[in-house]
């Protein structure tokens, strides 16, 4: 992917001049997997003109992009943003007030966890028409790819979707309501707050022996799953060798992946690989 940033000049207000009319699709890419791309989608993405993309969005899905479609990137890795929101959304704008058709790719789905609602408030409130396009959200296909129903009766009657990108994310999250029994937790960008995720729920009652799985590069062909127990899951973070992009699932379902995977390496069991070190 040619990584190519477009600085927008930074000023009080936006001074971009008008011609054409534009619109801005924010498109949701899914987890990875190009075959779980709506038809909608897909079709946008072959459309596009200009793409502004995502640090999750892989090398299959933008294969998909016109050749002449230019690329921009503007993802957030941790403690690396290439564009900040801010200039992101400013680009959005300036790139339709040019009169072209632009796709904002992002992972997962644009309105779970993505900043899509930021960036749909921000079209709105310049004039900009725009469209958004769902995606299969993270916690839907890691879930499903690594074989763990995210409800079931006899085990879930809940499903939390939680962010867990940041320290500041962690502190104000509810970890009373968060550590109740018979419901699924699915912490998206957890990875670095794997430990502090132990412990916000274990000091709030969440039992020990509470499965969980973590699953790595979901839907490509690099995917892999690995089980433990909410209390081993700090020692998973300091010896897992656990890599973004990860969902972590926590709750009795996501024992069910020893026996449901279907797609890549079976999962690996964090007792069984401690045993063996």
């Amino acid at each position: 992917m040619v990584r190519k940033t477009r600085v927008v000049p930074a000023g009080s207000g936006l001074h971009f001049g008008a011609s054409r009319r534009g619109i801005v699709y924010l498109v949701g890419a899914g987890p990875g997997d190009p075959d779980l791309l709506t038809l909608r989608a897909a079709r946008r993405i072959r459309e596009a003109e200009v793409a502004v993309c995502d640090h999750l969005v892989g090398e299959a899905i933008l294969g998909l992009l016109p050749r002449r479609c230019e690329r921009i990137y503007a993802g957030k890795e941790r403690a690396n943003h290439a564009l900040p929101q801010a200039e992101i959304n400013k680009l959005l704008v300036a790139l339709a007030r040019e009169g072209r058709r632009v796709v904002r790719l992002k992972g997962g789905d644009p309105y779970v966890f993505g900043r899509g609602g930021e960036e749909a408030e921000f079209l709105a409130e310049y004039g900009i028409d725009f469209e958004v396009i769902p995606g299969v959200t993270s916690a839907n296909g890691a879930a499903a790819y690594a074989g763990i129903p995210l409800t079931h009766r006899e085990h879930s009657q809940a499903l939390r979707l939680v962010t867990a990108h940041c320290r500041d994310s962690l502190d104000t999250l509810d970890w009373a309501s968060l550590a109740r029994e018979r419901q699924t937790l699915a912490f998206y960008m957890g990875v670095a707050g794997l430990g502090a995720i132990r412990d916000g729920l274990l000091r709030h009652g969440r039992d020990a022996a509470t499965p969980v799985a973590i699953v790595e590069h979901a839907s490509r062909a690099q995917q892999r799953v690995t089980l433990a127990t909410l209390a081993e899951l700090e020692d998973v973070a300091m010896r897992g060798h656990i890599e973004s992009p990860a969902l972590l699932v926590v709750g009795e379902v996501a024992a069910l992946a020893a026996r449901l995977h279907w797609f890549g390496a079976p999962p690996r069991h964090w007792e069984a690989l401690r045993r063996v070190a």
